[in-house]
């Protein structure tokens, strides 16, 4: 694929390796991601390894896990 792009099938990110935390539950509702060769992020739906992926860029993936970390998004 020369050009990743926002709901590209994730099977078209052929050198990405995807990863599911440890943390995932047995029932496979889960997401998965994978660091580009950008540097950027993609994240899939793990019960649908086919379906589109969306892709972040380092800052925007940086934002997250920041808000994450902080509790910005309404978790106890």
């Amino acid at each position: 694929m020369d050009r990743a792009y926002n709901g590209m099938p994730a099977s078209q990110l052929c050198s990405a390796a995807w990863r599911k935390s440890s943390h995932s539950n047995p029932s496979g509702d889960c997401v998965e991601t994978a660091r580009l060769s950008s540097g950027g992020m993609a994240v899939r739906n793990s019960r649908f390894p086919d379906g589109p992926a969306l892709l972040f860029t380092r800052a925007e993936w940086d934002a997250f896990l920041k808000g994450a970390l902080d509790g910005d998004f309404g978790w106890p």
